[in-house]
Order: structure tokens, then C-alpha cells, then sequence
């Protein structure tokens, strides 16, 4: 349903306000979520190592949701949306690649189906 509300919400509008209140809506939440679950604290506790990955990782998203948006805003979601999925195959190749994940040939064969599916579903008639 994200993608529908997000296509819906971009039609007549910015994609780049979208995705800030997209961002917003979410920041709010999460802090809703971690301040009733008493978890505040955890915050401080992490190393700067850890703070320094969640922070690429937030830059990642963020140019993710940016592109996402903009896509939506000229795109169709029924195509839109599985290309966005394509972060599942690029997540196997680099756990593959760089933190030395092991895939069994059932595994590849799924990551090939879903970049084959994604592709099919971009054609046009």
C-alpha cells in the first residue's frame, strides 16, 4: 500500500516535499515508538563505528526515498515499484561480495527470478 499512497501523493505534488514529509511522518513515529518502549537510553549507547554505518545507511535511504519519489511522480507505480525491489538482488550480490554471505543455488536461482520479474514488469505493450 506504500506505493499506492506514494503515487497518490505525488501526482499533484513535489516529489522532493513528498519525500520530506514522508521522512517526517516517520521520524515522528520512531520517536513515538522508542520514548513508549523506554528504549531513549539506547541511543547514547552506541560506538562511533555503529553511529557511523546507521548514518551511510540513513544518507542511503534517503537518496533511495529521493529517487523512489521522483519516480513515482513520472512513472507508473505498477512499474515503479518493482524496480524499487530490485534492492533485494543488489543486497544478496553485495552480502555476497563484501560481508561474505553464502548463497545455496536455490538462493541464486530466487535472486535471478526477481530481477527477471522486475525487468518484465517494466515493458510496455
Amino acid at each position: 500500500m506504500t506505493a499506492i499512497f506514494a503515487k497518490l501523493g505525488v501526482e499533484q505534488f513535489n516529489p522532493d516535499a513528498a519525500t520530506l514529509i514522508r521522512t517526517v511522518v516517520i521520524l515522528i513515529v520512531l520517536t513515538g515508538v522508542v520514548a513508549a518502549t523506554h528504549q531513549l537510553p539506547a541511543l547514547a549507547a552506541g560506538s562511533p563505528r555503529t553511529y557511523a554505518f546507521l548514518v551511510l545507511s540513513g544518507l542511503a535511504t534517503g537518496a533511495s526515498w529521493w529517487c523512489y519519489f521522483r519516480a513515482l511522480h513520472i512513472g507508473d507505480a505498477a512499474r515503479v515499484a518493482p524496480l524499487d525491489k530490485l534492492s533485494v538482488v543488489l543486497v544478496a550480490l553485495f552480502g555476497v561480495g563484501f560481508l561474505g554471505d553464502k548463497l545455496m543455488p536455490a538462493n541464486w536461482l530466487g535472486i535471478v527470478m526477481i530481477a527477471a520479474g522486475a525487468w518484465f514488469v517494466t515493458l510496455k505493450p
